[in-house]
């Protein structure tokens, strides 16, 4: 756990915050901020490792250290070369730096993060599922290979679906038939509304798994340019839909 504990705040109070083993990172540019020099003493009392972030690694700050990290800058942006801007920049990257290592020393995983962040982008990406948002049930149109054009039509119209997902005798997967195949099919044959599905379905559908993370639904729609993506479960059997006009609804876009 990490906390934010101001230097002058500290010697009214805060100090108390502080713990036997405990990491200090001190920030300090000039490394002789007075009032970062004068929590030190008091610092030392505790069995504590001070980690100094400073430009200047010859400094008070810097001798008192046990870990001294130079952020030193040729100049400030500022024009005047007064007002901190490079040097803070530099302080941030380093601070990112050395969380990005205490992950990986700790072992932090994707889940970890789900579990400390479980609301806004990061936690709905991490923890929704692809069965928390395809469409299943009487929305998620299934027709067997052997029905009609005509009759897989009624069983997208009833879904109010764009598709439907082709099922073998045994109930797995087998293809897919979407309306944009049948306007092709339409411009280029007779007779369409007749034929099996099996004779005019794409066969070896995209397909994802419904235990699978929803931005891992996300990542097929950007890559292979499609409208709907058919959810499978364990068997290989369509149990569901993922609409891309879904996808604002879960804020996945």
């Amino acid at each position: 756990t990490s906390v934010v504990l101001h230097s002058v705040d500290a010697l009214h109070g805060d100090l108390g915050i502080v713990g036997d083993g405990d990491v200090v990172v001190a920030l300090s540019y000039s490394g002789e901020t007075e009032e970062v020099l004068n929590l030190l003493p008091a610092l030392k009392r505790f069995s504590v490792k001070i980690i100094s972030v400073t430009g200047a690694p010859r400094s008070s700050l810097a001798r008192h250290s046990d870990v001294v990290l130079n952020v030193k800058v040729p100049r400030e942006a500022c024009p005047f070369n007064l007002a901190p801007t490079a040097s803070t920049t530099a302080m941030l990257a380093l601070g990112d730096a050395l969380a990005m290592a205490v992950l990986q020393a700790r072992g932090f995983k994707k889940s970890d993060f789900a579990k400390y962040h479980p609301s806004g982008a990061i936690g709905r990406a991490l923890l929704l599922r692809v069965a928390d948002i395809m469409r299943c049930g009487s929305r998620n149109a299934v027709a067997p290979e052997t029905v009609t054009v005509r009759q897989a039509l009624l069983v997208m119209t009833r879904a109010r679906s764009g598709s439907v997902s082709v099922v073998n005798a045994r109930g797995k997967l087998a293809g897919v038939f979407t309306d944009g195949d049948l306007r092709r099919r339409i411009a280029s044959e007779d007779n369409v509304l007749a034929q099996p599905l099996a004779r005019v379905m794409t066969r070896n559908p995209i397909a994802v798994r419904d235990d699978a993370l929803a931005v891992e639904a996300l990542k097929i729609f950007d890559q292979r340019n499609i409208d709907d993506l058919i959810v499978v479960n364990a068997r290989k059997e369509p149990v569901g839909l993922v609409d891309s006009q879904d996808l604002p609804k879960w804020k996945l876009m």
